[in-house]
């Protein structure tokens, strides 16, 4: 943690942080919350799903209630709703997109298999031209596939929480220079990555609600393209499946497929490539740095594994929303974040009290000349979450 104390202790403008770091870091003395003048909670949703709310209503407590506070959400539970109504005050919304947009662009499929055809039809979809992103419920899920697909002929990484910064990096630097043209990863990587041109999502594990659907699903049709996302489903998945494609509100195409029915051929186009051995990637540490990217499989940043452009990738980043308000005495009034999201469609609430902006942040005292000193602080579910000064 030093160089976020020495950070720190210089004095920053943003602070972006995991609420249990920051937490961390004010109980040891070298944070202070204090003189705060904007609070940023970014994928409140996803905040409540892995039960961070308790310590982000902590943080917020110690920020001055007349601060600016804005709340990012692609949905918004009962949970969220909680944050917005306790701290946020007079919010209005703003909607950037349909929320129903980035479902309408996707071509979403459901193909019934056998237990024992789940890799060989893994193989045939990743084999395929154009980038593709695998999806486990599991970070053991996915190191497994990973090694599974290597195995068999298509160059694979993988993208989980056990992964060091370092092992992030170099799996999502292959994955962008085409040295690996599929990337099998868990639900929370899920939320970190942007790759343009993924030619095809896949559900190799079907998802246990709707939102981590819609959020798997976004990686692939983004910026308006169009995409193609496929749900494994074996006969004891049935039930699950049909509840939870009737959640996202999707009417998915259903077929009975084996490894060599002409479906995969329909929804992943184009010459099959099996490369003996996969991909040679150094096993990854579980300690070591970050990155990101996605392209080809023979090094063409923009195209598909062959070189060419796969399918058509693009943006289902959905809508966002925010709420914002003006306060009785001229400045605007802590705002607020309420409505429905779905489908990637994200929510902001924002706003600042009737005073105007609260003052700096803990360590701008350093700072000589007279600057008001305000600082802005953001919370967020990675784990790459830092200080950032400028």
């Amino acid at each position: 943690q030093n160089p976020q104390v020495r950070a720190l202790q210089a004095g920053v403008d943003v602070v972006v942080a995991c609420p249990g770091r920051l937490e961390d870091l004010i109980g040891q003395g070298f944070a202070d919350l204090s003189r705060v003048e904007v609070s940023v909670l970014d994928e409140a949703d996803h905040m409540s799903d892995l039960g961070f709310l308790p310590a982000v209503k902590r943080l917020l407590d110690r920020t001055p209630t007349g601060g600016q506070r804005m709340l990012f959400s692609a949905t918004l539970d009962k949970a969220v709703d909680v944050v917005a109504k306790r701290y946020l005050v007079r919010p209005v919304t703003h909607h950037a997109d349909s929320a129903q947009s980035p479902v309408s662009s996707m071509a979403h499929h459901v193909l019934h298999i056998d237990g024992a055809h789940r890799l060989p039809v893994l193989t045939d979809l990743g084999s395929a031209p154009g980038r593709t992103v695998m999806f486990t419920r599991t970070k053991h899920g996915a190191k497994k596939l990973a090694k599974q697909l290597n195995a068999a002929g298509v160059p694979a990484v993988d993208l989980h929480g056990n992964l060091s910064q370092n092992a992030r990096v170099r799996n999502l630097d292959a994955f962008h220079s085409g040295r690996a043209s599929t990337l099998v990863a868990t639900d929370i990587a899920a939320r970190g990555i942007h790759v343009d041109d993924v030619a095809l999502v896949v559900h190799a594990d079907p998802p246990v609600e709707h939102k981590a659907y819609l959020h798997r699903s976004g990686r692939t049709a983004r910026a308006g393209a169009s995409g193609t996302v496929v749900t494994l489903m074996t006969d004891d998945q049935v039930r699950d499946v049909r509840s939870l494609t009737r959640a996202a509100g999707i009417r998915p195409t259903v077929t009975r497929a084996t490894p060599t029915h002409p479906v995969l051929t329909e929804l992943a186009p184009g010459e099959r490539t099996l490369v003996p051995g996969g991909l040679a990637v150094e096993a990854p540490s579980a300690q070591a740095g970050g990155g990101r990217g996605g392209s080809g499989r023979n090094g063409n940043p923009g195209g598909g594994r062959n070189g060419g452009g796969g399918r058509d990738g693009g943006g289902r980043d959905g809508g966002a929303r925010s709420k914002s308000g003006r306060g009785a005495s001229g400045g605007r009034s802590s705002g607020g974040g309420r409505g429905r999201g779905r489908d990637g469609a994200a929510r902001e609430t924002q706003g600042r009290d009737r005073q105007g902006r609260a003052g700096g942040s803990g360590g701008r005292q350093h700072r000589r000349g007279g600057s008001s000193g305000g600082s802005i602080v953001a919370f967020s579910t990675s784990s790459r979450g830092g200080t950032r000064s400028r």
